[in-house]
């Protein structure tokens, strides 16, 4: 193992830590995808080639580079170079494009942009409603479409750069990521180098508990904080090699893990239904994967998961953009029940508010809020966004957004606050009614959501959208209902049910609820008072 000693906060600077993986495991694989693999060594010349270039460039401490390309080793070594610059990396959705995609690259306000020629159509599409940026451009340059576009190749051709940290803290901001958008449009959380390494040195690494010999598969796409977090940043720290693979498939998981022999991986959202969901194949169990971090894991499935895989899975614990960990179980394995959070780090205090700010009493639900007991450890605020960022913090707290609840000596999750909803006095947890429509056999995945009551103001009733497994028998909405009502409190039977072919899924298998919302009841939807079923209380 290569572990870094990062003791001392100098070295809390992710660019350092790559010239220090250099020095220290140079040979060691680094970074792994089918075109190419990079030791620690290479990556740090290559990555000072491509600072030199941005250097050339123009590209200064405090500039913003935006990247817009497929997931690959291309993506690490950027943010690596930037950050070498003291600038900062604002990684863009893939799957943006048309006003959407101009105007996330408009608020980043970047002077440089890098794309690919696979994607730089939905670039030249809205280039004139862009101020002039430096286009950077992967690919045969015959094939450029954009004005003025720079090779991505020229860039690695230049002479590696002698990367100087002096006047650099772990505490600048290095990154900007933007939010997923589940629950409103999305936001730019300001990472410094210290919010991305003290959750991995402190959590991550204790919680996979890596070996000689591990290698980290990762599927999620480069745009999302979970990547770097859980694989690229978590790699570059233990000095092990990370596989990053284009796209998440259900089809070709198993076999590209046998194909990398991978040992760690890390799945969000619907990835792990969906694997779970598939056929069964007899070679199941025969692959190299041996720990899986699957969030979130409904606890019904944990055993079955991990018996048709034969994989450990590792508990769930809480983080977000803003906050990378909040809970982990990383220090109670084995000491708390799976599906709790577990407990925060010694390095925050943890109060759980209701609406007006006060604390809610053991086993009540309240909003999930913090206060950082030391500097650098969560985000720097949301970019450009002052009433965001605080409408966040209220006071020395930040409120997460999340709703908890401490129980039996350990914290759990409840729900997302605008997803929660209160429905006859009583507060309804979302995630809690998706896990009981999770058991009917015909479901293959769900999302529950509040529509806002017309009787009672303040409140929601309950909706859901299913999507039906193909293969079983296609039930009835009473027969779904009756088996909600049958096996679960009667206010978990919804007032209004739909099946779909498909959710509003974010490219993290994030399902966006505040769409469904803004959808309301359509003629396709079932009504409970219209139906003739009657709930049984």
């Amino acid at each position: 193992m290569n572990k870094l000693d990062l003791s001392d906060n100098k070295n809390r600077l992710l660019p350092k830590m790559l010239t220090l993986q250099a020095q220290q495991a140079g040979d060691t694989e680094f970074l792994i995808t089918d075109e190419r693999r990079l030791t620690f060594a290479e990556a740090e010349q290559v990555a000072n080639s491509i600072a030199a270039g941005l250097q050339d460039l123009g590209v200064k401490k405090g500039d913003r580079v935006a990247f817009f390309l497929d997931n690959g080793w291309e993506p690490v070594l950027i943010a690596l170079a930037v950050n070498k610059l003291g600038a900062i990396w604002v990684p863009v959705n893939t799957d943006y494009k048309g006003s959407w995609l101009s105007d996330t690259i408009l608020r980043s306000r970047c002077s440089v942009l890098i794309t690919e020629t696979a994607l730089q159509d939905r670039i030249a599409d809205v280039a004139g409603q862009l101020p002039d940026i430096q286009w950077i451009v992967k690919g045969n340059s015959s094939e450029f479409k954009l004005k003025n576009a720079v090779s991505f190749d020229a860039l690695c051709d230049h002479a590696p750069l002698v990367p100087n940290y002096d006047g650099m803290s772990y505490g600048d901001t290095c990154a900007i990521l933007w939010t997923s958008g589940t629950t409103g449009k999305s936001k730019g959380v300001l990472q410094s180098h210290n919010s991305w390494v003290r959750p991995i040195a402190e959590a991550a690494s204790i919680y996979f508990n890596s070996r000689e010999g591990d290698v980290i598969y990762n599927v999620l796409p480069l745009y999302n904080s979970g990547a770097w977090i859980t694989a690229i940043f978590r790699a570059l720290y233990e000095g092990i090699p990370v596989v990053i693979e284009k796209r998440f498939s259900v089809t070709t998981f198993w076999d590209r893990i046998r194909h990398f022999k991978a040992t760690q991986s890390f799945t969000l959202g619907a990835m792990h239904m969906f694997l779970f969901n598939s056929p069964a194949q007899p070679n199941d169990r025969d692959h190299t994967l041996r720990l899986l971090q699957a969030v979130p894991m409904p606890e019904q499935l944990r055993e079955p998961f991990s018996k048709r895989f034969g994989v450990e899975l590792l508990p769930m614990g809480l983080g977000q953009s803003e906050a990378l960990v909040i809970f982990t179980p990383a220090h109670h394995m084995g000491k708390i029940p799976f599906a709790s959070l577990g407990h925060p780090l010694p390095d925050m205090e943890i109060a759980l508010l209701d609406d007006d700010g006060k604390p809610v009493a053991e086993g009540e639900v309240g909003e999930i809020c913090l206060k950082c007991l030391k500097p650098h450890i969560i985000f720097n605020g949301y970019f450009d966004d002052p009433v965001a960022t605080a409408e966040a913090w209220q006071g020395d707290w930040y409120h997460t957004g999340d709703m908890g609840k401490f129980a039996g000596g350990t914290y759990w999750f409840v729900d997302r606050k605008k997803d929660a909803l209160r429905y006859a006095g009583r507060n309804i947890s979302s995630m809690e009614v998706e896990m009981m429509f999770r058991k009917h056999p015909a479901v293959k995945d769900v999302a529950a959501y509040g529509i806002p009551s017309k009787l009672s103001q303040g409140e929601s009733e309950l909706a859901v959208q299913i999507v039906l497994k193909p293969e079983a028998p296609k039930p009835t909405y009473e027969e779904v209902a009756a088996f909600i009502n049958d096996n679960a409190p009667y206010y978990f039977v919804p007032q209004y049910m739909e099946f779909v072919e498909t959710l509003p899924y974010t490219p993290t298998n994030k399902v966006q609820k505040f769409r469904l919302r803004d959808q309301g009841v359509g003629p396709n939807t079932w009504v409970l008072k219209n139906s003739g079923y009657k709930v049984k209380r």
